[in-house]
């Protein structure tokens, strides 16, 4: 498999505002990551959303750090090899965030 390359600091940023569009609260850069907390009514959608990504990830091979709670699910898209973000981190965030707008139906 290629490997992706590293975005610079400016399309980052211009990916970023594009993933967040109007939401005041969305993804933001944390320990060189594309992170994001999503929270639900309780922890059977809690975990249906962390089992629905992870079976996206699968399917991108790329695989996200991920701490879940009884509510909450942090979701942490990074590359590893080479370490930091690439467009393949933005792809799986929005894929991510379909799947949060999917089960909100």
């Amino acid at each position: 498999m290629n490997r992706p390359d590293l975005l610079t600091p400016s399309a980052v940023v211009t990916q970023l505002t594009r993933l967040n569009g109007d939401a005041a609260l969305g993804w933001r850069i944390e320990d060189n990551a594309l992170f994001k907390r999503f929270h639900f009514a309780n922890h059977l959608e809690t975990m249906v959303f962390a089992n629905a990504v992870a079976f996206a990830a699968h399917k991108l091979n790329h695989h996200p750090s991920m701490h879940i709670t009884f509510n909450v699910c942090s979701v942490a898209w990074s590359t590893h090899e080479p370490s930091g973000i690439t467009q393949l981190d933005f792809e799986a965030a929005t894929r991510t965030e379909a799947l949060q707008s999917a089960q909100a139906l």
